[in-house]
């Protein structure tokens, strides 16, 4: 049995309801799908937790997916929650892919979003050695953090993502995830989930822009998943969910309800 922790979260709607657990992706916390939580809420019990590392959640030295899939169930045994539905976005999709495998009996379906149970190759290395080399002594506001990250992160708005995790202190600021965990488990969090089966629906959520759900994934998916509904949102990237909220809340809810 993975070790586990239980996750700090927020809650949205009522507790009589059915539950949706949503986890969030490398770098993020609970508060980046609130959108689709605000959503569902008249209709839904709403779990948005702080993955492992990340947010106000413990910091560990080891973080495998099927360690954080163990965290998704204490909390949810914490909050007393025997069913649920689970939707996870890049990252937290592969920790929604290993709730759903290793505890199948109690999850009701799935939603992933823009992400295969498959290896990435290094795809934010870039982001993991800038965030790394960031001075933080020398920080005095997050103006000049982000200006210490320009030169390596072009895009402002990815810039002002990853900034939500500085935090200031007394003295100066600290990130509040765990970036040494991060840095030294980043082959585990790129790799693949682990192997296992999961017979209950799923839907996987394609940004039409990104590269992140392919065709060559089709075999890994099959492979862990019998009812497949694969969506796309055209003109959007990996960040389907924050570029276009509407659709992607709508896909969530139509799945979840039928």
């Amino acid at each position: 049995m993975a070790e586990s922790v239980t996750l700090e979260y927020q809650t949205l709607g009522d507790d009589s309801n059915t539950a949706v657990i949503i986890i969030h992706g490398l770098f993020g916390d609970k508060d980046n799908l609130k959108s689709l939580a605000r959503d569902l809420q008249d209709d839904f019990f709403c779990v948005m937790v702080d993955a492992r590392n990340h947010g106000d959640s413990p910091h560990c030295q080891s973080m495998t997916y099927s360690e954080m899939a163990a965290d998704v169930i204490a909390t949810c045994d914490q909050l007393k929650l025997d069913k649920f539905h689970v939707v996870g976005h890049s990252m937290g999709g592969k920790i929604a892919m290993q709730v759903a495998m290793d505890y199948s009996e109690r999850v009701i379906s799935a939603v992933f979003a823009d992400i295969a149970p498959a290896a990435y190759d290094g795809t934010h290395d870039d982001i993991l050695t800038a965030l790394t080399e960031l001075d933080l002594g020398q920080i005095s506001s997050r103006k000049a953090a982000d200006q210490q990250l320009q030169e390596s992160i072009k895009t402002a708005g990815v810039r002002q993502f990853l900034l939500k995790n500085l935090q200031k202190t007394d003295e100066s600021y600290q990130w509040r995830l765990n970036l040494n965990a991060l840095v030294d488990n980043y082959q585990s969090l790129s790799g693949t989930v682990t192997e296992g089966h999961y017979s209950g629906p799923v839907l996987f959520i394609k940004g039409g822009d990104s590269n992140y759900l392919r065709e060559t994934h089709r075999d890994a998916i099959t492979e862990r998943f019998n009812y497949v509904e694969v969506k796309v949102i055209e003109g959007t990237g990996h960040w389907l969910h924050a570029e276009k909220p509407r659709s992607f809340n709508r896909l969530v809810r139509q799945f979840l309800e039928h």
